[in-house]
């Protein structure tokens, strides 16, 4: 996929070495990948999240413990809302209700609380799986909803455009990572899943050429950021390799295939 709309000439190039913009997993289908086409596969976080401070939160006005509600959108704004109440000092009502956009994010939550006595609500994905549980206690309950420096806008409008009592409590940040002990990023492949990641490339190598690099890239928002900076997409997942990784094998297939 060519930034411009033309499709450019994919050239197959052998692929040895790739660098995946996460930090390193203990299990991953990507270790059979590297096994299987011999590969050399480096793993480096290219964005992190940093806390924000209880001085610096203060300054906003917000009591957690003012809320009756709270709306969890990642395992984040789990860690970070209890840090924040902790370093705060402030004891969350055993009355409190809890409503998580995953039922992975609600189980998370068992880390922090004592599960059978609070009212736990979660969805499948979006904030539209969880619309009937929140509208249920609209009229009842005053929400808040800790977030990063990048907001919850799918969340937030729903909220605004639902009519809810409700706020949101920026708690941590997002941010690049940096990459300054990296000499370069010239590798066959990089994979992105974020366009928080592509920003932090050019803020860590402003002068990044694409040259004959190829771009894995997931998401439709990453894929946005990528040709809004002119690159090329090289490798996507689709409908028959849903996932990087089998998008990445299904490409391989073709470059480092046997002379």
């Amino acid at each position: 996929m060519a930034s411009n709309g033309k499709a450019k000439q994919e050239s197959y190039k052998k692929i040895e070495t790739i660098l995946v913009s996460q930090p390193k997993p203990e299990r991953s289908p990507y270790y059979d990948l590297e096994k299987k086409y011999g590969l050399t596969i480096d793993w480096r976080q290219f964005i992190q999240v940093e806390s924000v401070s209880a001085k610096e939160f203060r300054k906003t006005r917000i009591r957690p413990d003012e809320y009756s509600a709270i709306i969890f959108t990642s395992k984040n704004s789990v860690d970070h809302f209890f840090r924040m109440c902790e370093d705060l000092r402030v004891s969350m009502s055993q009355d409190t209700r809890y409503f998580c956009l995953t039922e992975t994010i609600a189980n998370y939550l068992q880390k922090f609380i004592v599960y059978r006595k609070r009212k736990v609500f979660y969805g499948k994905r979006t904030i539209q799986d969880l619309a009937p549980s929140l509208n249920k206690f609209k009229a009842t309950e005053k929400f808040l909803l800790p977030c990063s420096n990048l907001g919850a806008r799918e969340v937030s409008s729903f909220l605004d455009e639902n009519e809810f009592n409700w706020q949101d409590a920026m708690m941590y940040r997002t941010v690049s990572s940096d990459l300054s002990d990296l000499s370069d990023v010239t590798y066959d492949v990089l994979v992105f899943f974020s366009p928080l990641g592509i920003q932090s490339l050019y803020e860590n190598f402003p002068d990044f050429k694409q040259n004959e690099t190829r771009l894995a890239i997931f998401g439709k928002e990453t894929s946005k950021a990528v040709e809004e900076k002119g690159l090329n997409i090289n490798i996507t997942p689709t409908k028959d390799a849903p996932s990087m990784t089998m998008a990445l094998e299904k490409y391989l297939k073709i470059s480092n295939k046997d002379d």
